[in-house]
């Protein structure tokens, strides 16, 4: 039986991540290691600075006060080192496409694990208010379906699920990332003593993308798969800066 760590950024008793769990032990050896509350938009970021707390608060689930990527560290040098087959990080609340991979806690937890030497994926449902039950049935049909003879510990699966029943779902698009167009995204208020506080995130976000990316997928009906590593070298840029060089330090 594979053994499958589960983890993400909403924290340990979120929906999302439970009822994958409920779904996949069906099938699968399952733990879970997780944060204690949300941790969203937490990116990469480990903790450095204070001591970290593990509780098993179940068997086989284990709360963590520390971010998505201290849960993936944590669970994988301490929780069990030995046998993990596949990481995945969620589901999460909420879309995780475009440039929102730079700040999630859910791809980074799975680009932690990539970096640690597992395949993973990151999985999000794009209107949290659909069902959790439903998107763990589909994942759990995409892993029954042998996607672990084509991730490897090099790439994450980034996949974004719409708010459709399985049997709307028009079928799966390998995609890349569109973009996201901010609106408002800092919000300034006034606090009740007369004092200026901001939010930061502003109006729900608008997305562009042809029919290759993630966000056009996903507006059609679509499972999106988007292959993601961690080279974010541009190399089409490559023969400007050498021609640049060339011009401006040769001798």
């Amino acid at each position: 039986m594979k053994k499958i760590l589960l983890t993400n950024d909403d924290g340990v008793s979120a929906d999302g991540i439970r009822k994958l769990a409920e779904v996949l032990k069906k099938t699968y050896d399952v733990i879970i290691v997780a944060p204690d509350r949300e941790r969203s938009a937490s990116s990469q970021a480990l903790t450095l600075h204070s001591p970290l707390r593990l509780k098993e608060i179940e068997n086989n689930v284990f709360s963590v006060d520390g971010t998505p990527t201290d849960c993936v560290n944590l669970a994988t040098n301490i929780v069990d080192n030995n046998g993990i087959d596949l990481v995945i990080s969620g589901i999460n609340r909420g879309q995780n496409m475009g440039e929102d991979v730079l700040y999630s806690g859910t791809v980074a937890a799975a680009i932690e694990a990539m970096n640690l030497g597992y395949p993973a994926i990151a999985v999000s449902l794009t209107d949290p208010t659909s069902s959790f039950l439903d998107c763990a049935k589909i994942i759990h049909s995409i892993l029954e379906n042998d996607i672990f003879s084509i991730i490897t510990e090099k790439t994450i699966f980034n996949i974004n699920i719409p708010p459709l029943p399985p049997n709307e779902i028009k079928g799966i698009k390998v995609t890349k990332l569109g973009h996201r167009v901010y609106n408002d995204f800092i919000q300034e208020r006034v606090d009740p003593r007369g004092k200026s506080y901001f939010w930061i995130g502003g109006e729900a976000p608008q997305w562009q993308g042809d029919e290759k990316t993630d966000v056009y997928a996903i507006q059609h009906g679509y499972v999106s798969i988007t292959p993601i590593t961690i080279d974010m070298s541009d190399y089409n840029y490559f023969p400007v800066i050498k021609k640049w060089l060339e011009d401006k330090f040769s001798n």
